[in-house]
């Protein structure tokens, strides 16, 4: 009998470095505020080397946006599946073991030599993330990364929009979300950043194609992708993308559509230190929810309440221990 898999993702390897900033530091090293920049190895060492004397705090992390919510989604208790590229170096070890300690499987490596990607993420008082990614090599991700077996078995595959800004990540998620639907697996996509919208918008057209299952974005995301100006217009628009989707508003809540119904839920009252992860960790707890029984709205609550979690701690992820408390505080057994 073949392995089967509640969710398999594919997305960029990035070993995450969390710096707590000032707007004032922004502004000297003129990063944008709120959104993922990409950088060469260069900027990433003159940022580093600014911000030496912040670094005695940081802790570094397995990162990258689909690896997060396949990372949640695992500690939930899904079956996940993981493809990514990284290189023979310490960085690319520590990634994987850390992606084997969550129990999310992956093929068979052998990492090539090369830079495993980075990711600065700084942190400013107001708890808005901003983050320069060195890719290193995952931006050589390519088709040759995908597992089809591991598709072929999966109720979901999950595509980070991130790897539109990739030439062969970009053909590698559209391979994904063709060989997804011919093994009659559902596609669910994310649009990641306002910045890939702004920038990439027809590559991620390119992605969707005609049509995904099921879409995750912001509520910044959505309008901009859909050149709509308000929350309602741009839930409108998206139906001619996505069967399905979950539009996340931070503390305002998440509007929820299951393809029939819309539903909005509210977010838990929370005061929030650090917003990296919140989307990953929402679409994780949400993919656990729908592929174990649990409707639209329920997943929609549930995820609402894990992101909240995360935003009030610092860090893109929960301790391992705190995704089983979540079930039980949400579910009650």
């Amino acid at each position: 009998m073949r392995d089967h898999y509640h969710l398999y993702g594919l997305g960029a390897a990035l070993v995450d470095m969390e710096i707590t900033v000032t707007d004032r530091d922004l502004t000297a090293l003129a990063v944008p505020k709120g959104v993922m920049t990409l950088v060469d190895e260069q900027r990433q060492t003159e940022l580093i080397d600014y911000l030496q004397d912040h670094l005695v705090a940081s802790k570094r992390a397995s990162g990258g946006s689909a690896a997060n919510t396949v990372i949640a989604a695992s500690y939930f208790g899904c079956k996940t599946f993981y493809s990514c590229k990284v290189a023979n170096d310490d960085n690319g070890r520590f990634y994987l073991n850390d992606l084997a300690a969550a129990g999310v499987s992956t093929p068979d490596l052998r990492p090539p030599q090369g830079i495993t990607g980075k990711c600065l993420v700084m942190i400013t008082p107001d708890a808005e993330r901003s983050m320069n990614t060195y890719l290193g090599i995952s931006e050589t991700l390519s088709k040759d990364e995908l597992h089809p077996p591991a598709i072929a078995a999966a109720d979901y595959v999950y595509i980070e929009g991130y790897l539109v800004s990739s030439d062969t990540g970009r053909a590698a998620a559209i391979e994904l979300r063709h060989r997804a639907r011919d093994a009659k697996a559902r596609t669910a996509l994310s649009l990641s950043d306002p910045a890939m919208v702004q920038y990439f918008r027809e590559g991620l057209l390119e992605m969707i194609g005609d049509g995904v299952d099921l879409l995750f974005c912001n509520r910044d995301e959505a309008m901009g992708f859909t050149g709509t100006h308000s929350l309602e217009g741009a839930a409108q628009a998206l139906q001619d993308y996505c069967r399905t989707f979950a539009i996340t508003c931070g503390a305002d809540g998440a509007l929820v559509f299951d393809g029939e119904h819309s539903y909005f839920v509210e977010s838990p009252s929370v005061k929030a230190v650090d917003t990296n992860g919140a989307g990953d960790m929402f679409a994780g707890a949400f993919l656990w929810g729908i592929t174990h029984g649990h409707d639209y709205e329920t997943a929609g609550r549930f995820a609402n309440l894990a992101a909240g979690k995360v935003v009030a701690q610092y860090g893109p992820r929960l301790r391992p221990e705190q995704h089983q408390e979540l079930k039980r505080e949400f579910f009650g057994s």
